[in-house]
């Protein structure tokens, strides 16, 4: 009885362990840098987007220090999960995306249907209903936000272009899609041209 015991304890302690895992994806732009080692982020102005994915298997408590682009400052991952970090300057706004068969989408839109997108456009810009439970996100520069538990989920960063994603084992993956605020904007004006007579 001892042996089973101490094996149940120990399978337990594995099991503990190994789920202690945080994964980050941080958005930056120009020559910034990532220093996984040392927890450092360089923060720099610059053409292009780029990300960069840092790991860490710990059950403490990570501190990132970011400098660059004005103050100092630390950023702590306190939870095991998949992470957005923004070491941009402009806002990063996202949400989970459902998938499917580009065949199956829905080709025409109404314009009620328009008006109800740029209200939504529109308040995601201003911060408005984004919450975790709506699987939405706002992310300011120099900050983190958890995004999911699943490390593998699937993430499309700022101006990449995707629309349809292969289903893995018949299932479509957990997928969010994350723009600049500068893109959201961008698109609202284009959607908004749509629903002005010709």
């Amino acid at each position: 009885m001892k042996n089973f015991n101490f094996i149940f304890f120990a399978l337990l302690f594995l099991a503990a362990c190994s789920s202690n895992h945080k994964k980050i994806i941080v958005y930056l732009k120009g020559n910034s840098t990532v220093n996984e080692d040392a927890k450092t982020i360089i923060a720099s102005e610059g053409s292009g987007s780029d990300e960069k994915i840092i790991s860490y298997k710990t059950a403490d408590k990570v501190d990132l220090k970011i400098t660059g682009l004005g103050d100092e400052g630390t950023i702590s991952i306190d939870q095991d999960g998949l992470f957005i970090l923004n070491a941009k300057t402009d806002t990063i706004i996202g949400s989970f995306q459902k998938y499917s068969d580009p065949r199956l989408t829905q080709t025409m839109k109404t314009q009620e249907d328009l008006k109800h997108d740029i209200d939504s456009l529109k308040r995601l810009t201003e911060g408005k209903n984004i919450s975790a439970a709506n699987r939405n996100f706002y992310i300011l520069p120099k900050t983190a936000v958890k995004i999911s538990d699943n490390l593998d989920a699937f993430v499309v960063g700022p101006f990449h272009r995707m629309t349809s994603i292969e289903k893995v084992d018949g299932k479509l993956p957990e997928v969010y899609r994350f723009y600049s605020i500068q893109e959201v904007r961008e698109t609202i004006e284009k959607l908004t041209a749509l629903t002005k007579a010709k």
